[in-house]
């Protein structure tokens, strides 16, 4: 059954420079519900440590002062 699962998963690796989206994790009462964005960006990411952290920057060059996990980033690609 692992096998199966371990079929499918597909790493995630990013590099310096690449533009991502990043999930909104916090729900804020403003919200639209169920027509709410998911995911806010692009980002450039910055840096990459190991262990999955990653540091970005916005369009503008401002770096986001916390690190985000790999897992809450998807690639976009315009």
């Amino acid at each position: 059954m692992a096998r199966a699962f371990n079929k499918k998963v597909h790493l995630r690796e990013f590099s310096s420079g690449d533009l991502v989206l990043r999930k909104v994790l916090h729900i804020r009462p403003d919200s639209r519900g169920k027509f709410a964005y998911k995911y806010n960006g692009p980002f450039v990411v910055k840096e990459v440590f190991d262990g999955g952290a990653i540091i970005l920057n916005d369009k503008g060059g401002n770096e986001n002062a916390f690190p985000i996990n790999a897992t809450a980033l998807k690639k976009y690609y315009p």
